[in-house]
């Protein structure tokens, strides 16, 4: 069974930085792209950045182009979210992803860790 868990969210203040981590355990996902999604109160959730099973390729939406990070480990079943230069907006429930490469959906989702952002 396949099981993504989420860490690092928290509180922070605006122009701060924030680490968030996704491990990743059932199966062996160096063939598997990975995902970060996020969902702010009272709005669809939405795209943030992507990262492919060699982590050769990634996209970002563009709102957080230029702030945040997206990054594999070594064995390629942990992923990390750098965040920097954060903002209110960012105030999100931040959801890690994992299957075949995409900007929209994924097959495995893990539970989510919140994220805020204070003026």
């Amino acid at each position: 069974q396949v099981q993504l868990v989420e860490s690092g969210g928290g509180l922070v203040q605006a122009g701060g930085s924030l680490r968030l981590s996704c491990a990743a355990s059932g199966r062996t996902f160096i063939n598997y792209a990975m995902g970060w999604f996020r969902q702010a109160p009272g709005k669809e959730r939405e795209f943030v950045a992507a990262i492919s099973g060699s982590g050769g390729r990634t996209d970002y939406a563009d709102s957080v182009k230029g702030r945040f990070t997206i990054s594999r480990g070594n064995a390629k079943n942990t992923m990390y979210l750098q965040m920097n230069s954060l903002k209110p907006e960012d105030t999100a429930v931040y959801y890690c992803t994992a299957g075949s490469y995409s900007l929209t959906s994924y097959d495995y989702w893990g539970q989510g860790t919140q994220v805020t952002v204070s003026s």
